[in-house]
């Protein structure tokens, strides 16, 4: 009586395991190649949500970098940003409070945080908050013109891959200009924004009253604020911030609506000349 293991000894079975094993381990390493820099993955073009949002910038702002905006009005604006999300409890935290305040901010995804919370990522857009690009690793050092690409290229595809949205917002991990990173956003027209108003998350010894103090004494109109959804600290300076900034009469907008009213500012609409008498 032959084994019913036969099968498995038969010479002719080795091709066939080879590629069985062979197909299955493609498989499984599919997952990682987001996260690898070296591979440039740019197909990623189906959303699961598909909420066709493209958050573009004037004409004038792509491949440019901007700290703040001269508003050239007395208008009292200002912008949030948060940056390092999705992040769990922090970032559904800072959305509460910005929905009891009835307040739109700017969010810059790093790529591999949006990979392993998606649901809070598609949250924050549900929200009707703007999103921007923050590299899929947050890496500061210099990075030839590959990595680079693929550093945004692969963060901006699952952006759209897990909720409908392209964005030509940009901000370099750290505020370095000179790593390969802007030269790669510059080069692929994203607005380059930096920030003005900066209250020293990363601090530890800085408490929650102390942040909003900072965010307070250098807050001016049109100016782009710097916070971090992945700070408890922040979540509790948060309302402090938001309450201190009503108080001196701010009113909060977008990273794209800020540019967008510079860009009325320094194109006022003119009235024709009157006829002469």
């Amino acid at each position: 009586m032959k084994s019913r293991y036969a099968f498995f000894w038969y010479p002719r079975f080795f091709p066939t395991l080879v590629t069985v094993v062979g197909l299955l381990g493609s498989y499984m390493a599919l997952p990682g190649r987001l996260s690898d820099s070296r591979l440039p993955s740019f197909g990623m073009a189906h959303p699961v949500k598909a909420t066709n949002l493209v958050f573009s910038v004037p004409t004038q702002y792509q491949g440019k970098t901007v700290r703040k905006v001269d508003l050239g009005t007395p208008e009292k604006v200002i912008a949030l940003t948060f940056d390092d999300g999705p992040w769990p409890k922090t970032t559904l935290q800072v959305l509460e409070i910005l929905r009891k305040n009835n307040i739109k901010a700017t969010f810059f995804w790093i790529g591999r945080n949006l990979k392993n919370y998606p649901d809070i990522g598609r949250r924050v857009v549900q929200d009707g908050h703007v999103i921007g690009n923050h590299t899929w690793h947050h890496w500061y050092f210099h990075m030839n013109p590959a990595v680079a690409a693929a550093e945004i290229e692969n963060t901006a595809a699952l952006i759209y891959k897990t909720t409908g949205v392209k964005t030509s917002l940009f901000r370099p991990p750290g505020g370095f200009l000179n790593n390969g990173l802007a030269a790669y956003a510059r080069s692929q027209k994203y607005a380059i924004v930096m920030w003005s108003d900066d209250p020293g998350e990363n601090h530890i010894g800085r408490s929650a009253p102390v942040l909003a103090n900072n965010v307070l004494k250098a807050a001016r109109p049109g100016e782009i604020i710097l916070l971090h959804d992945i700070h408890p600290r922040t979540v509790q300076a948060l309302p402090i911030i938001i309450a201190g900034l009503k108080q001196r009469g701010y009113r909060f907008v977008t990273v794209p609506q800020l540019l967008a009213m510079q860009k009325r500012a320094q194109n006022p609409k003119t009235e024709p000349p009157k006829a002469a008498n």
